[in-house]
């Protein structure tokens, strides 16, 4: 399967390309790492381009690792359009009080706009 992976600069980002990383060692999926710019992340795109490749190498696993300019969930919804990608993977979603899920506009935008199956890790 080709897998595309969207990150911002956030924890949940991390959480996200470790699972993603653990399935890819699994079955062999083709993974491609996508770095999205959001200003008011935890992480500059540059640091989190670091911890993907680290994370990525100390699993033995190659993968293309790029990053994209503008609006993230645009951007993110462009790349995978461009490619021939079976999944595209984004972390996102916290629980309401009531239990129910949220979505931030980013993984909202994603969710509704992206060409290809999505996977949602929370």
């Amino acid at each position: 399967m080709n897998v595309l992976v969207g990150l911002v600069g956030s924890d949940e980002s991390i959480k996200t390309l470790r699972r993603t990383i653990d399935r890819t060692r699994e079955v062999g999926d083709d993974l491609t790492v996508a770095i999205v710019e959001k200003p008011e992340a935890k992480r500059s795109q540059e640091a989190m381009t670091e911890q993907a490749d680290k994370l990525l190498s100390e699993a033995n696993i190659d993968a293309e690792i790029t990053t994209l300019e503008g609006d993230p969930g645009s951007a993110l919804v462009d790349y995978a359009e461009q490619g021939e990608y079976d999944q595209l993977v984004i972390g996102g979603g916290t629980l309401s009080p009531m239990g129910k899920i949220q979505l931030g506009p980013i993984t909202e935008f994603v969710l509704l706009n992206a060409p290809t199956t999505v996977k949602l890790v929370r």
